[in-house]
């Protein structure tokens, strides 16, 4: 028995719901932007020839490691086995929703980032709001991706990039912050502009950490896409959740290599670009 009346929480949120429904033009402009980039990328993405496709990402994990052999090794190989299996269109889809997803996430989370660092007030507020979208259970996301985005691959993209934009924002934030006070003093006695001061030192100084945290966004991105799969995001998330349904073991299985294939891709080749040699 409860000690006092039980707080309408669930029936203040359905009313709040309800009236951002009012919104309905927004939502629908919402979705026809980010149903025309997926499928741009994704159009862009299939027109190249599988065989070249490949080569092109192998090059580039190859000059992004410096010359060396190993992650170009298993990019080859790893493509040529989704390819192999069959899952290419698949994985061209799921790499479209996370790029899109991660693109967003960062074009978003770094100018709040700065923001934070450049603001204590800001940062005091969004960082509990920050907390909330990171400890919420990832499938809680769909709910209201659902009902204001339908079902499909927009809802997908919209529940991806408010589950990975926080990595983004918290490590913008503590890399300016983490900026040396000296290097600061310096530009302030050269007469720098704010925004001098902030693009020629801060965000150069700042770049290990802003990458490591678009690093987490992307794989976080990946984590959720699949996850979305279940509000009709397509992709090797599909291939997985068709499995589990079916009580297909080896074809979840051949889904799961694909995606740990481009897990490992994308994770490589955004911690090689981070250490690429930058005004530090």
């Amino acid at each position: 028995m409860n000690l006092l009346p039980r707080l309408p929480l669930a029936d203040g949120i359905d009313a709040f719901v309800d009236w951002l429904k009012n919104a309905e033009g927004l939502f629908t402009g919402i979705t026809a932007v980010i149903r025309f980039i997926v499928d741009q990328l994704s159009s862009g993405l299939s027109a190249i020839p599988e065989l070249v496709f490949i080569l092109l990402i192998t090059a580039l994990a190859f000059f992004a490691t410096k010359r060396k052999i190993g992650l170009p090794i298993f990019t080859f190989f790893g493509l040529l086995l989704i390819q192999n299996l069959g899952y290419w269109n698949d994985m061209l889809l799921t790499l479209s929703l996370v790029l899109t997803s991660a693109g967003v996430s960062v074009i978003f989370g770094v100018p709040i980032g700065i923001w934070m660092a450049k603001n204590k007030t800001t940062e005091n507020v969004i960082t509990p709001i920050l907390d909330f979208m990171q400890t919420m259970p990832a499938f809680v996301y769909l709910i209201p991706a659902v009902v204001f985005f339908g079902i499909g691959m927009v809802p997908g993209v919209i529940a991806s990039v408010i589950f990975a934009m926080p990595p983004t924002v918290r490590l913008t934030n503590l890399g300016i912050r983490q900026v040396s006070t000296e290097l600061i003093e310096a530009a302030d006695a050269f007469g720098s502009t704010p925004f001098q001061k902030l693009y020629k030192v801060q965000l150069p100084m700042a770049k290990k950490t802003i990458m490591a945290g678009v690093n987490q966004s992307i794989m976080l991105a990946l984590s959720m896409v699949v996850i979305a799969s279940m509000i009709g995001a397509s992709g090797l998330g599909t291939k997985v959740y068709y499995a589990v349904g079916r009580n297909d073991a080896g074809g979840g299985f051949e889904a799961g290599i694909a995606l740990v294939i481009v897990a490992i891709i994308l994770d490589r080749l955004t911690q090689s670009f981070n250490k690429q040699k930058g005004i530090v």
